[in-house]
């Protein structure tokens, strides 16, 4: 497998009505300088040619900088943006599908909610899986049951890529999902409604780091 999978270790999953009124570029923008290595561009309430302008928005100010954009969902926004990559559920489009679509070098990530979805995850196809929710969730309105951090350990030891914990993160329990083996911790209003978007990136790039260093 020729792609690279990027670093996961701050995963932000973006959404507008969380922002406080703020632009999203502005938001996005703010939690990669503070230390966000991945975003995904998620806008339930957009429209596609809303949501394909926002990405242009992004992709034009995150190429530069070596951040990837992946797509939520939607492999046809992905494909017309020529977007990084796509995150798909396990009601999206299947994986296998969404790779030959978007191509060998395209990053795909698969939604992992619990052991019944393991089979769905083929390691030459999928190059990381999103794994949650970890802990309760009101930013996703039809999440499954928390896994809680035991769950997820399981789930964890039998997944062969590269896993981001997704669900009610915040930097107080960011380590102890990163001790459970999280790859990286994936948010959405813990940066995106956040006063200071910069900070809260940088407080969670921190606590990873320091777990991982330990």
């Amino acid at each position: 497998m020729s792609r690279r999978v990027p670093d996961l270790s701050v995963y932000l999953v973006t959404d507008r009505v969380l922002a406080r009124g703020r632009a999203l570029v502005d938001v996005v923008l703010a939690a990669v300088r503070g230390g966000v290595t991945v975003v995904q561009l998620r806008e339930k309430d957009a429209s596609a040619r809303e949501t394909l302008e926002l990405g242009r928005a992004l992709l034009t100010r995150l190429r530069p900088l070596g951040v990837p954009l992946l797509v939520n969902d939607r492999v046809d926004l992905a494909l017309a943006l020529g977007a990084d990559g796509v995150h798909v559920g396990q009601s999206d489009l299947p994986p296998e599908v969404a790779r030959r679509l978007l191509g060998p070098e395209a990053l795909v990530g698969l939604s992992i909610t619990g052991p019944e979805d393991l089979p769905t995850l083929d390691p030459s196809v999928v190059d990381y899986a999103g794994v949650g929710p970890i802990f309760p969730t009101a930013s996703k309105a039809d999440a499954t049951p928390a896994l809680g951090l035991e769950g997820f350990a399981r789930l964890r030891r039998q997944l062969p890529v590269p896993v981001v914990a997704i669900g009610g993160i915040t930097a107080a329990n960011a380590s102890a999902v990163i001790a459970a083996g999280a790859d990286g911790v994936s948010v959405v209003s813990a940066i995106c409604s956040a006063e200071d978007c910069e900070s809260a990136a940088n407080t969670l790039a921190r606590t990873v780091q320091a777990v991982r260093a330990r």
